[in-house]
């Protein structure tokens, strides 16, 4: 391994009975998405002294400085071991170059106080087992660094699925939540500042005391137990839900905070189990109700009436086409994803209108060609079909930039809209 260094089959759709009487077309085929690494880009912001070593190619280390825009002379908290022909060709101990990387790393960064070590699809070829790995690093470093793996690979997975591998490796690694003690904890990397508002939103209203999953410093992972309670920041963590109730708790079943009405029916959800009174819920939640229908009310004039295709990508796709229908007007033809928790989404597929063709899974060239015939106003997808589908003529929005950018409460819903208006604006202003 060198030195440190700053991509994903269908015999045509079949119906299926999905939540709120909706048929789901299954798609199997050829797919167009990130692999979990680009989970990195957020992820290293989110958890301050955390460090993501991906054990994998150059390749790898292009997409992630790529992906973060890192200048070659910043120092990120992420890099690459990269598998070089002697590892590949089995001329090397690849566990023996681990080592010695994870070692010369933790010299040079001392502020370093958990290293993940992050599978990818060179790594899984080769078989090599970074659990073990990490097992033994942890072991030496300890109790200075603690050291965690997860797999970041694309092979049949999507991007954001980096992000529910991250979480559910913490999971085994919170303390317990003592005697029948009850929390909130809030499940998902969410910005700082979206943070700090909820926060003062669940203490206005009595619920807490609040968590967070992932935590902003390592050494503050989060108590867990049957007295847990957990709500859903982000639609894909399913895993981490699953362990996370193998604990002990419970999740509360709501729709995600994305706009106005997702927004209160989350935090509503948490009050309920507080016993929060109607009153004082409405009380507390109005003043962020008003600031986010204001906000909205200017952009939805643009999008009131346009049609929406979502190609399947980050599973925010239901979440994002139910606020865009019932907020912002918009039509929906499709909404793609690429992986369908009925579980966890029942509340938003019953909140989707009527008539809407949703499907799970990808199989690009017929949903290219749902997507041409329906030529619809705005087309959202991965960035390597959006310059393809710009030259047809068709305007597109970046899937990967909802999940970059600060979307959930009250105070982005304004922000979230005003990410769809932008491509009209800009196609617009291009007319002759």
């Amino acid at each position: 391994m060198d030195g440190l260094a700053a991509s994903p089959a269908s015999s045509g759709p079949e119906a299926a009975a999905g939540c709120g009487e909706l048929p789901v077309l299954r798609e199997r085929g050829q797919r167009e998405v990130f692999c979990g690494l680009t989970g990195i880009i957020w992820l290293h912001r989110k958890i301050q002294d955390a460090f993501f070593l991906v054990v994998g190619s150059r390749t790898c280390a292009h997409l992630l400085q790529s992906a973060a825009g890192v200048m070659i002379f910043a120092e990120p908290r992420f890099a690459t071991a990269i598998i070089d022909e002697r590892d590949l060709a089995g001329m090397s101990d690849a566990n023996d170059e681990l080592d010695r990387v994870v070692t010369r790393l933790i010299e040079r960064r001392p502020d370093i106080r958990m290293l993940f070590l992050v599978g990818s699809c060179p790594s899984e070829v080769i078989k090599l087992d970074l659990s073990r790995a990490a097992q033994r690093l942890s072991k030496q470093f300890s109790p200075a660094v603690r050291v965690l793996n997860y797999s970041g690979s694309g092979i049949e997975t999507t991007f954001t699925q980096g992000e529910d591998a991250c979480l559910a490796a913490l999971v085994p690694e919170m303390p317990a939540e003592p005697g029948s003690a009850r929390s909130l904890l809030v499940v998902g990397a969410l910005a700082e500042v979206v943070e700090d508002q909820f926060l003062r939103l669940f203490a206005a209203l009595g619920v807490g005391p609040v968590r967070f999953l992932p935590s902003r410093r390592a050494a503050e992972l989060p108590a867990v137990g049957k007295g847990t309670r957990f709500l859903l920041a982000q639609p894909f963590l399913a895993e981490t839900a699953r362990l996370l109730e193998a604990r002990g708790a419970q999740r509360l079943a709501a729709p995600f905070p994305l706009g106005a009405e997702g927004t209160t029916e989350w935090l509503r959800a948490a009050a309920r189990e507080w016993g929060v009174d109607a009153a004082k819920f409405d009380a507390v939640v109005a003043p962020g109700q008003a600031r986010a229908r204001a906000a909205l009310a200017q952009r939805s004039e643009r999008l009131a009436g346009k049609s929406i295709f979502f190609f399947p990508d980050s599973q925010l796709e239901i979440p994002l086409a139910r606020f865009l229908s019932r907020e912002c007007g918009m039509v929906l033809t499709e909404v793609g994803t690429p992986y369908l928790h009925r579980q966890h989404l029942a509340e938003e597929l019953a909140m989707l209108p009527a008539g809407v063709t949703l499907s799970e899974g990808q199989h690009v060239d017929r949903q290219l060609d749902r997507c041409r015939a329906t030529r619809p106003d705005i087309t959202v997808c991965g960035l390597g079909l959006a310059n393809p589908l710009e030259a047809e003529g068709l305007t597109t929005k970046w899937a990967i930039e909802l999940v970059f950018t600060p979307i959930q409460g009250f105070e982005q819903a304004g922000d979230l809209a005003e990410l769809f208006a932008r491509p009209l604006v800009r196609r617009a202003r291009l007319m002759v």
